[in-house]
This record gives C-alpha cells, sequence and structure tokens, in this order.
C-alpha cells in the first residue's frame, strides 16, 4: 500500500483494535468505487501528517463481506476512527484531507 497506510483483513483489524494504544483510522473501501479512488491521495497526504496520532488503514469490503454489516456501513468510502477498540467518529462519502485530518484530531 504505502508508508502511512496499511492493507488490512478483518482478523487483522480485531488485532489492532485490541493491542493498539494508538488511534486508528479505518478506510472501508472497494476498488470499483470511484469516490473511494479519488479519496485516495487525500487519505495519503492525512495519513503521512497523523503518523505520530493515529495508524491509518484500508479494508477492502468486497475481500472482507462481514465488516460492512458489523460495522453499519451502508456506502463506501467510509472512514470510522477507533480509539481504545471502540468507534469514536466516522465520515461517510469523499473526504477532503483537512476533514480526515480534522476527524482525527477533534
Amino acid at each position: 500500500m504505502s508508508e502511512y497506510i496499511r492493507n488490512l483483513s478483518e482478523a487483522g483489524l480485531d488485532e489492532e483494535l485490541l493491542e493498539s494504544k494508538q488511534a486508528i483510522l479505518v478506510d472501508f473501501w472497494a476498488p470499483w468505487c470511484g469516490p473511494c479512488r479519488a479519496m485516495s491521495p487525500a487519505l495519503e497526504a492525512a495519513a503521512k501528517n497523523l503518523a505520530n496520532e493515529a495508524k491509518v488503514f484500508k479494508i477492502n469490503v468486497d475481500e472482507n463481506p462481514s465488516v460492512s454489516p458489523r460495522f453499519n456501513i451502508r456506502g463506501i468510502p467510509t472512514l470510522i476512527l477507533f480509539k481504545n477498540g471502540q468507534e469514536a467518529d466516522r465520515l461517510i462519502g469523499l473526504s477532503s484531507k483537512e476533514q480526515i485530518e480534522a476527524l482525527v484530531t477533534s
């Protein structure tokens, strides 16, 4: 993926949520999703700026079909911020770098 964003499976997410002391930002996406692809540069830039504050991951909803019902994802892209293993906030739809950073820092 990149230096700042890693691909993750649902099982990997469960491990991260249990172990991470840092906030976790997860982008739920699919390769066929135009807005998901359009948001990638903003997510990459935000992930670089947030490297000391949050771990950033991407989960392909097609390869991990049980994550959508589990996290009540009705549309993609959906960004979910987890703190202390629990959902703290989310953004749905195409988001800017500034919106992504504000999600984590506010």
